[in-house]
């Protein structure tokens, strides 16, 4: 008796829709730490490019800030200690440009290491404006002494965040006369790196016009800091893929197969800080803005998006086993369900080897004709049927087909992914309405099964 309870249990669970269903979930789920671990991968790769990327860039010269000019003139102010008594401590104020505008051009050209690759360029800018007389301001009187003012000791100072892209002699004229840029800042208060000048300060100077030319070598994007009243910047380079970033957008731009031409205009009201202080207290370094320069395609990301659509493929390629299962009447075993499952988890490793060589387009078509040349196969010798075969590869190779569209949508992916599986949905419930799932078995019960009962 026991005997064939053990008979009929195990003629149950080899027939049973429901558990082979249930099967087919914990599959499923066990499928998903292959591409769990996929994602680690994808995150190491990109971690290793970016720490390439930063080798060639840190000795070319990395993403470039240009900052100012900015006139300090030192200053002693009265301060009182604990005990009542007077000291003078020596500040700066600080006077920004009342008109600025920058001309500059970026030569790009990309720089191999290995399978990796980034965009590195060379800038020619033109800094022009005028400075108010600081000997004309209205100084505050309760805060300076003013008789210490020290406007022989009056200095500008030049942002430059990375110093080792500085490829000529800087040309700099400031009050009608020429300077000698020196490296290092006199005070970091406003600026942490860059190049400082002492300027001639004449009282009967109404304005005090400069020009810099700078010849600067740099990585991946440039930035400008307004620190104008009035602050213009053009920029135009031969690179096609610019992504405009920072705190404000071009006023006006195009871009074209063959470059990208940009101009910003940003106003003293359009930040928040004024055009004179003293010492620390404004920071000016987060109101930048400028350009990225982009490399078309990201394989770490299209590949992790890729990821993101693990469990939809594998839930539609085991559905179509398991409904070529009721129509064929042979069964297919868990095992077998495993593997298949195993090659779809495969593409992925695959996609990512092989488009770190050969870019993503391509990698992704050699990759899903591989995979799907191995299920199809493999399917055709376990259902033993060209039908199922042809279904199989027919579902999985439209899955790919649409996955690879939805990849090209960055704005649509989501409205696009979400009406293909509407749309799967409902094709799977129309071809399914009428089965009567109660009735269903996936085997007959064994012979002698039947002959004990």
């Amino acid at each position: 008796m026991s005997e064939h309870v053990r008979i009929s249990t195990v003629g149950w669970i080899r027939s049973s829709v429901t558990f082979k269903l249930i099967l087919i979930a914990g599959i499923i789920l066990a499928l998903l730490i292959p591409a769990t671990m996929m994602t680690s991968l994808v995150r190491e790769r990109n971690k290793r490019s970016d720490s390439v990327i930063g080798e060639v860039s840190g000795k070319w010269g990395s993403a470039q800030t240009v900052t100012g000019p900015v006139l300090s003139v030192p200053f002693f102010a009265k301060m009182e200690d604990d005990d009542g008594k007077i000291h003078l401590v020596e500040k700066n104020l600080h006077f920004l440009p009342d008109d600025i505008r920058i001309e500059g051009n970026l030569a790009t050209q990309e720089r191999h290491r290995g399978i990796y690759r980034t965009i590195l360029y060379g800038a020619t800018l033109s800094i022009r404006g005028e400075f108010p007389n600081p000997m004309l301001e209205e100084l505050d009187s309760s805060v300076l002494a003013v008789d210490a003012v020290e406007w022989d000791r009056a200095f500008v100072s030049l942002g430059i965040s990375d110093m080792k892209g500085i490829r000529e002699e800087i040309a700099a004229v400031v009050g009608g006369e020429p300077v000698e840029m020196n490296p290092g800042v006199h005070v970091k208060e406003l600026i942490s790196s860059g190049v400082t000048a002492r300027v001639p300060l004449r009282r009967e100077a109404e304005r005090i016009p400069f020009e810099f030319t700078v010849e600067l070598n740099g990585s991946q994007q440039v930035q400008f800091v307004p620190v104008g009243r009035a602050t213009s910047v053009h920029l135009e380079s031969e690179w096609p893929h610019p992504s405009f970033n920072g705190e404000f957008l071009p006023v006006g731009s195009t871009i074209t197969e063959n470059g990208f031409a940009a101009d910003w205009k940003v106003l003293h009201l359009n930040r928040n800080y004024p055009q004179s202080w003293v010492g620390d207290a404004h920071s000016i370094a987060d109101s930048g803005f400028g350009v990225e320069l982009l490399i078309p395609v990201d394989i770490y990301r299209k590949t992790m998006r890729t990821l993101k659509y693990a469990t939809i493929f594998l839930a539609f390629t085991f559905m179509v086993l398991f409904f070529s299962e009721i129509m064929n009447g042979r069964p297919i075993h868990p095992l077998q369900y495993l593997l298949i499952g195993f090659a779809v988890s495969i593409f992925y490793a695959l996609l990512l080897s092989i488009a770190e060589f050969l870019g993503f387009g391509l990698a992704y078509l050699i990759s899903s004709a591989v995979i799907l040349a191995l299920i199809a196969a493999y399917t055709s010798g376990v259902t033993g049927s060209r039908r199922v075969t042809s279904v199989v590869t027919a579902v999985l190779g439209v899955l790919y087909g649409y996955l690879y569209l939805v990849l090209q949508m960055d704005d649509y992916a989501l409205l696009m992914g979400s009406v293909g599986l509407l749309a799967a949905l409902a094709v799977v419930m129309y071809l399914t309405r009428s089965i009567d799932w109660y009735s269903i078995r996936l085997e007959e019960e064994p012979t002698s099964a039947r002959e004990s009962s």
